[in-house]
């Protein structure tokens, strides 16, 4: 048997299972090539609606197509072979009923062979999700600051930051763990908020700008390597390949107006007769 053969890809059921164990690691993937270089070191790889601001220039998620994140999560499914991938429901295919939740999950599911979905939102969504998972897909949910509802929210802002929200979010917490969630995202929360949330509900807690109070963490790996131009706080840069990148297109493009092209044995002759 070869050792392709031999990697076994990582479920939602494995996610699960990690609560309150070794920590759970997992990076925001896009595109094949970053799939295939985070792969090893993750244990589930995000699929993100962020692809919209990261790789298509837009200004939110808001825009972000159901095509679009199957386009990308088939080239994420391609790059990776162990990490679960989990695949972002985008905005609008979703939110009007359980039943649209279901044909839309299930087309992402299909077309891509991804192992989970995940959604925004909290109590609200917690019919949806039991919906969803009874019918067999696992969804991953997410509560805290929602991009999604950047519109109603008045921007990117943490939650949580008074205590007299707290209630309400923890109350988003456990509805989605209730209704039957593998795990949780907790984005931009203040730590005490999320070591209360994790230390309540029976699934893990993800992590983005929540502490380390959380059963795992999530970055947007674009973020993390310095390639945004726009790094969040929470964010520790582990590189900086924008300067790289910059540098390596600086000194192709001064060898071209040299005119220092491939030499003769690097480009294709024409062969005598």
């Amino acid at each position: 048997m070869s050792s392709q053969a031999q990697i076994r890809r990582l479920t939602a059921l494995d996610i699960r299972r990690r609560k309150a164990a070794e920590p759970i690691v997992s990076l925001t993937a896009y595109t094949a090539p970053m799939a295939a270089l985070a792969d090893r070191h993750c244990d589930f790889l995000l699929v993100g609606d962020s692809l919209g601001m990261v790789v298509h220039g837009l200004d939110s998620t808001v825009p972000v197509t159901l095509e679009m994140m199957i386009l990308h999560g088939q080239a994420v499914m391609r790059g990776s072979r162990r990490a679960l991938v989990v695949i972002d429901m985008p905005f609008g295919s979703y939110e009007e009923s359980p039943e649209q939740a279901f044909r839309n999950a299930a087309r992402i599911m299909q077309e891509t062979g991804c192992g989970a979905v995940k959604l925004e939102g909290g109590q609200r969504m917690a019919a949806t999700i039991r919906f969803l998972v009874e019918r067999g897909i696992p969804v991953m949910a997410h509560v805290g600051l929602t991009p999604q509802a950047v519109n109603v929210l008045g921007g990117f802002k943490a939650q949580g930051r008074e205590r007299a929200e707290w209630p309400a979010i923890t109350a988003d917490a456990e509805a989605v763990a209730a209704a039957g969630a593998f795990a949780v995202v907790l984005e931009a929360v203040a730590e005490p908020l999320a070591a209360g949330i994790t230390a309540k509900v029976a699934i893990p807690t993800i992590g983005i700008g929540a502490s380390a109070a959380c059963d795992g963490q999530v970055l947007v790996l674009d973020d993390m390597l310095g390639l945004t131009g726009r790094v969040p706080k929470f964010v520790k840069l582990f590189g900086n390949l924008a300067e790289d990148v910059d540098k390596a297109v600086a000194g192709y493009a001064a060898e071209v107006r040299a005119r220092r092209f491939p030499g003769p044995e690097h480009v294709y002759t024409v062969k005598e007769s």
